[in-house]
């Protein structure tokens, strides 16, 4: 078991610290190179949005550190405020990004809805988690392990439709900053490094999720044997 553990929990740990690590620090890295334009990530937001016919979300700035999202229920996007504010290469990128969400929402793109769709039984999971694994695995009740299963695969579902979206969020993000000329070629280089980097986060707990449904799928079959 020992082996299993370490190839579908351990190995799928290190490589989402190793994502959270990347992400902070190419943002601590591209947060200190101001754009030469000096453009605020608020009003490149603005400028994505508005480029593509977007003019009712609200732009609004949140307290914490990456902490940008776009509400599509209240037409929000959520900046923090280094982000908002701030002239930086990884503002521009992660603002930009956050824009490319509010464009998917207005087209109607395919994977975030799937994603939207998939948000309140994902929810009602996360929130099962901690109950059933221990039941499952500390107090030995089985049916609770085959439930783990049962929600590691929704886990799985809803991680695997989040990567088009992230990653399409951020194709959308590059060529407008470009298109619109808040960035030159050479900037290009940060931006991209910065939103490949954040992309990388997702695929890391797409793995994980995959992890720990393997580990107890094998989990699950063993009790039958």
């Amino acid at each position: 078991m020992e082996e299993y553990y370490l190839l579908y929990i351990i190995f799928p740990l290190i490589l989402g610290l190793w994502a959270q690590f990347l992400v902070h620090s190419k943002y601590n890295k591209w947060s200190q190179v101001r754009s030469a334009k000096g453009l605020r990530g608020r009003d490149a937001a603005a400028a994505v949005m508005e480029q593509a016919g977007i003019h009712d979300v609200e732009i609004v700035r949140i307290e914490g550190k990456l902490t940008d999202h776009y509400d599509p229920i209240h037409r929000r996007l959520a900046l923090s405020r280094d982000n908002y504010d701030g002239t930086s290469l990884a503002a521009l990128g992660i603002s930009a990004h956050e824009a490319g969400h509010a464009i998917q929402h207005k087209e109607m793109y395919a994977p975030l809805q799937w994603r939207s769709a998939l948000i309140p039984i994902t929810n009602i999971s996360c929130q099962l988690l901690p109950f059933v694994i221990f039941g499952g695995f500390f107090l030995n009740f089985f049916g609770l392990i085959k439930l783990a299963v049962w929600i590691y695969l929704i886990l799985a579902i809803f991680q695997l439709v989040t990567l088009p979206v992230e990653f399409d969020a951020s194709h959308r993000a590059k060529k407008a900053l470009l298109q619109l000329s808040i960035i030159d070629g050479q900037e290009h280089r940060g931006v991209c490094e910065m939103l490949n980097a954040a992309a990388f986060t997702y695929v890391a707990a797409f793995i994980a999720s995959l992890g720990q449904l393997a580990y107890y799928l094998m989990l699950s079959r063993r009790r039958n044997d």
